[in-house]
This record gives structure tokens, sequence and C-alpha cells, in this order.
């Protein structure tokens, strides 16, 4: 088994509790359905959002999913001018037996403009 970490994005269309709830919630389930993830196989999860998204702390998606007994962590992410607005990161530590070759990074929506070389 190995400790493999997973990134992730998605683009929101604007700073709403709800909007922001469902959008992280896609984005955390689809880590864990592409990568064939139960939540046994997460170590710790940690979330960014950038300064424009204030509405809610993302971590809580992961929550309302029942990962409750994995470490999670919210913070902002930094403000670089000219900076993609509106964005939910995820990186997840997981243990795996797929190699580094076979994990699946996840970048929905507009996002996925941040990792064309790595986007599904």
């Amino acid at each position: 088994m190995a400790v493999r970490a997973i990134r992730g994005a998605i683009q929101l269309d604007l700073d709403d509790r709800d909007h922001l709830l469902a959008g992280t919630t896609e984005l955390v389930k689809g880590v864990m359905e592409q990568n064939g993830l139960a939540v046994d196989d997460l170590i710790s999860m940690l979330f960014t959002a950038t300064p424009d998204l204030h509405s809610e702390f993302p971590a809580l998606a992961a929550r309302e999913l029942g990962i409750v007994d994995v470490p999670l962590m919210c913070a902002q992410e930094i403000d670089v001018t000219g900076a993609m607005p509106r964005v939910v990161r995820l990186l997840a530590h997981v243990e795996t037996l797929r190699g580094k070759h076979e994990i699946q990074h996840v970048y929905l929506g507009g996002a996925a403009a941040l990792r064309k070389d790595i986007a599904q």
C-alpha cells in the first residue's frame, strides 16, 4: 500500500453557500469515484478557496458526505493578480495500491483550464 496525493479543483459560478457545497461535493465524489477510493482510504484532505469565496467552509461538504473521521483543513488560496476566480481546490492524501501514473486528478468546469495536462 502506498500513500499518494490527489489534486482537484472546481470553478464555481458564484459565491453562494449551497452552490459552494454542491460544487465541492461534486469534486470530492469525483476524486473518490475516479480513483476507486473508500472513506477508509483517506488520510487527510486540504481544501483551499480563492479570496472571493467566503460563504462556507468547503470541508463541510466532505463532512456532509460522511467523511467524519478524516482530518480536513481549509485555507485561503493566495491572491494572485489575474488568477482564475471562484475556485475551490482539493489535495487529498490517500492509501492506495494504484501507482502514481494511475492516479486520476479531477478538474471540473472552468478549473480544467488550470491543468490541461492532467485534467480529465
